[in-house]
């Protein structure tokens, strides 16, 4: 019997040594991996230590939980960090750092009068303690936000709220962004089973993040999203992107493996050739390697870059900073600075396409977890922040927001009410009323000009230079009760302007505006000009297309044109250049009698002398014609009837082209009294643009 006993208590004692040890040897792979920021796998350790370790042992236990819940707070396993503070607090780890996090975790459950208790406890302890600097202020914050977040839940507001489970998978599916010239694209992050590699990663248990998409097909219909088939994706974590207005450059977060060294985030680029976008590029903004940057997002008019980093010199925890992009690469970097940071943490920065600055925080007051906010700008240039209230805000993370358009709609990335924290895709819809202008730039009888850029003025002060689109596109919000006056411009073009009345309405309205933009050196052909059959006579219905060609030159005061008038083959050549040029001289007519200067207008009638060569574009229209084809008699009768009848009616034209772009610039200043327009013009130089085709 003593024998037996003498072999129990030798057995619990190697049990108890060879627990101790385990829990020290947990304990120690899980501070390796907490070191390198592999958190889930650090919490796993912490787990297995703290319940191998006897509850006798208060003080270590209770710090053994105080690390697990660190680790679980920082993966967003909302339920299991607040079980593992709340042992941490029944072992006495109560100082105000543990009741600041369990008060947030508590926000993040919903639980808003138990966060407020342990917010207040955070405070007392604060005043007693050597509490670090963030505790004091975050935890007042905190303490207001608990109290006001039953009544915002209560009081709703008119976003609409769903959850798109087209985009979605059983893994984080996060930060989508819009981007095409219609929006027919959405990218976003995810770490679903198609991601490339094969590891799990020690940070969230899941695979590396990729870049997903989905692309809108003929009808509009989002398809099911494809991972980016190019060397964009890699066996590490690529999220969190951004595009440049003109959709050619990709902004993006990019974590590299280093099995020695803690994984920080850096900013990189991706170039697009065609179709594909090719490997991502690290960006140095700064010289410290010791920071992380993350979530790019490029301003609305690609001169900033606004990041996210949490190196020296911001407000604390994580602060949104800038960076201006140049055509040599990124300027210095600057903090936004209050109100925006705060001591807590200011992330995934985006723009609504009207200018609006929005970003996501737990620093300012909000329903728990990350909270989308809006910086607006009052007229005295104070910026103020805005929160838009729930259902776009919840008790979990929101982030993320990506515009479809100017209207308050799109997508933002949510953890609301999923156990393990992982974030999901959302869209988001705001009923208010927006007026919008949207404008195509393209040349005359020809395709869009992706250089153009178009001049906003209006009544209120606006004066904006806006940029278009790939497809020669611009949108912008109007005011109601505004005059605008919109300019079209591109190199090797004539001007074209465009007027705007905004008048209030009832529901959101686009206004469209055209500016085809005349060519400086090919003809410009001038549509619907009628003339009685066999006569010069301006026919009523060509009024509109000659007020339009007067408008025109009245917008390029400094240009010259020839204006011709063409005939069909029918017909002696004498006959048809003769009524050609009593046409052209019509013309001429009815521009000096609307107050075109006579000197600026130089009227020729070529008969059938120069058949039309043929445009891309008219070949879209004509698909028996190419381009570059040139109807003349010959051509034009190898063709079908109804063929012929079509390129006859194309010869049939009035058009003008471009001579000088000098008329008025060089005048005399001298006070002789003889001086007039044509010495001075004389004595200029001359500028001249090749006639005819």
């Amino acid at each position: 019997m003593r024998t037996n006993l003498y072999l129990i208590v030798y057995i619990a004692v190697a049990v108890l040594l060879l627990t101790g040890c385990g829990a020290e040897q947990a304990m120690k792979k899980g501070d390796k991996f907490y070191a390198l920021g592999e958190y889930y796998d650090a919490a796993a350790q912490y787990r297995k230590a703290y319940t191998q370790t006897p509850p006798k042992e208060r003080a270590l236990r209770g710090s053994r939980a105080l690390k697990m819940a660190d680790c679980y707070r920082r993966i967003n396993y909302t339920q299991k960090a607040i079980a593992a503070y709340n042992n941490a607090v029944r072992y006495k780890q109560t100082d105000s750092v543990t009741f600041f996090h369990l008060a947030q975790q508590l926000m993040k459950d919903g639980r808003y009068k138990d966060a407020a208790t342990y917010f207040q406890m955070a405070l007392d302890s604060a005043k007693v303690q050597h509490a670090p600097a963030y505790v004091e202020p975050l935890a007042r914050t905190g303490l207001r936000s608990a109290r006001k977040a039953p009544d915002w839940k209560k009081a709703g507001s008119d976003y609409t709220v769903k959850r798109e489970n087209l985009f979605n998978s059983r893994r984080a599916d996060y930060s989508p962004m819009l981007a095409g010239d219609e929006n027919d694209q959405l990218f976003f992050s995810s770490t679903r089973n198609q991601a490339k590699g094969d590891e799990l990663s020690g940070i969230t248990g899941t695979k590396n993040a990729d870049i997903f998409f989905s692309q809108k097909d003929d009808k509009g219909k989002w398809q099911r999203p494809e991972v980016i088939d190019s060397e964009l994706n890699s066996d590490d974590d690529e999220g969190a992107c951004s595009f440049t207005p003109d959709g050619r450059m990709m902004y993006l977060t990019l974590c590299k493996a280093d099995p020695d060294y803690p994984r920080l985030a850096t900013i990189a680029t991706s170039s697009r050739s065609d179709a594909a976008w090719g490997k991502a590029t690290e960006l140095k903004l700064t010289r410290d390697t010791l920071s992380a940057y993350a979530h790019p997002a490029v301003s609305p008019d690609g001169q900033w870059l606004y990041f996210v980093s949490d190196m020296p010199g911001g407000l604390g925890g994580y602060d949104i900073w800038r960076t201006r992009l140049t055509s040599n690469g990124t300027g210095g970097v600057e903090n936004l600075g209050a109100p925006i940071n705060t001591p807590g943490d200011e992330m995934f920065p985006t723009f609504r396409p009207n200018g609006d600055f929005y970003f996501s925080s737990n620093g300012h007051e909000g329903l728990g977890g990350l909270d989308i906010c809006i910086a607006k700008t009052d007229e005295d240039g104070r910026v103020k922040i805005e929160h838009p209230g729930y259902p776009l805000n919840s008790q979990g993370d929101d982030f993320g927001m990506t515009f479809e358009g100017l209207k308050n709609q799109g997508y933002f990335s949510s953890n609301r009410g999923d156990g393990k924290g992982w974030d999901h895709i959302y869209s988001f819809y705001n009923p208010e009323i927006i007026q919008t202008v949207k404008g195509w730039v393209y040349e005359a009888e020809g395709y869009e000009l992706t250089q153009a850029q178009v001049y906003m003025v209006g009544n209120d002060g606006t004066n904006l230079k806006l940029s278009v689109k790939g497809d020669g596109s611009f949108t912008q919000e109007i005011k109601p009760g505004v005059d605008y006056v919109f300019l079209g411009t591109c190199k090797g073009f004539l001007n074209h302007q465009e007027e705007l009345r905004v008048e209030p309405v009832t529901k959101s309205e686009e206004y469209v505006l055209q500016f085809p933009l005349a060519s400086i050196t090919a003809p410009v052909m001038i549509d619907n000009i009628f003339y009685d059959f066999d006569k010069a006579t301006l026919r009523p219905e060509s009024t509109e297309a000659l007020d339009k060609l007067v408008a025109l030159l009245r917008e390029n005061p400094n240009v010259t044109i020839e204006l011709s008038a063409h005939c069909d083959y029918k017909g002696s050549a004498e006959y048809n250049k003769n009524l050609a040029q009593r046409r052209a001289e019509s013309v001429v007519n009815y521009l000096v009698e609307h107050g075109i200067e006579n000197d600026r207008l130089s009227p020729v009638g070529y008969g059938k002398e120069k058949p039309k060569k043929i445009r891309k574009k008219l070949t879209e229209k004509y698909p028996f014609l190419k381009e570059n084809d040139v109807l003349t008699e010959d051509f034009i009768k190898t063709l079908k009837p109804e063929e012929q009848e079509v390129c006859n009616q194309l010869n049939r034209r009035t058009e003008f082209i471009v001579l000088r772009t000098t008329y008025g610039l060089f005048k005399k200043k001298a006070p002789a009294a003889d001086s007039d327009d044509d010495a001075s013009e004389a004595e200029a130089p001359k500028e001249v643009a090749p006639k005819g085709e």
